[in-house]
């Protein structure tokens, strides 16, 4: 794993969680830990420098657009590349089981799924767990996909990222690369992972009405596009 794996945080406005995410990360053979900051109006950036991580700067809004940014900055070498939720929703010891598949060469996309693992009580707001349900269930229905869930924690080989060509910039992400990975015969396995509450910082998304209308949104509308030839 040294020198192979690079991890992609995208981070808006977390400077009460990032430190701890990063924390969680000590010990794990990563080449490379990045934040992108993603025009925070706090001290993300400054926390995440202080522990140690690559900061890129992305001032245009969006959690894809984060994630675009990372990869645009990924170091030469760079094998595997994960992605991790700043929040700490997530748990980083999961990383190695989800890095261990594509490591050994069994899978080029490895997801972790929320729902087939444990969750604590408030990890996962009602309105999140049915948008989640729905989504996959679309996936099934309209392009023969099987997935338990949309979740931000994953690990995916370069060259098969790079194949994706990936560009959604917004909330459609994750769903994208799951479309576009099940489209192009990649073998994907889901692994159970830990959901956890946040205990600090406020969500952009399940924790207000507004972010999680224009999520849901976002994925009904990377769906139908996928869906009618016009991705």
């Amino acid at each position: 794993m040294p020198g192979r794996v690079a991890l992609i945080i995208p981070a808006l406005d977390e400077e009460a969680s990032i430190g701890t995410t990063l924390d969680e990360l000590n010990g794990l053979p990563l080449a490379q830990t990045m934040v992108v900051d993603n025009g925070s109006r706090d001290r993300t950036a400054e926390v995440a420098r202080a522990r140690g991580a690559d900061v890129v700067s992305e001032p245009r809004r969006g959690y894809g657009q984060a994630c675009l940014a990372g990869i645009a900055a990924i170091n030469p070498g760079i094998e595997i590349v994960a992605f991790l939720d700043a929040d700490g929703n997530s748990d980083p010891a999961d990383l190695p089981a989800l890095l261990a598949p594509v490591e050994r060469g069994a899978a080029d996309l490895v997801l972790g799924s929320r729902v087939l693992g444990r969750a604590e009580p408030g990890a996962m707001p009602a309105q999140q767990r049915f948008g989640n349900w729905f989504a996959t269930r679309l996936l099934r229905w309209l392009f023969g996909a099987r997935y338990s869930d949309l979740g931000p924690l994953r690990a995916i080989r370069r060259d098969a990222l790079a194949q994706l060509n990936m560009r959604d910039t917004t909330f459609g992400w994750t769903i994208e690369m799951q479309i576009k990975a099940h489209r192009a015969g990649l073998r994907v396995c889901e692994i159970p992972v830990r959901s956890r509450r946040r205990h600090r910082g406020h969500s952009k998304i399940s924790g207000t009405l507004s972010g999680t209308l224009r999520a849901g949104w976002k994925i009904l509308w990377t769906i139908a596009k996928y869906r009618v030839g016009l991705g």
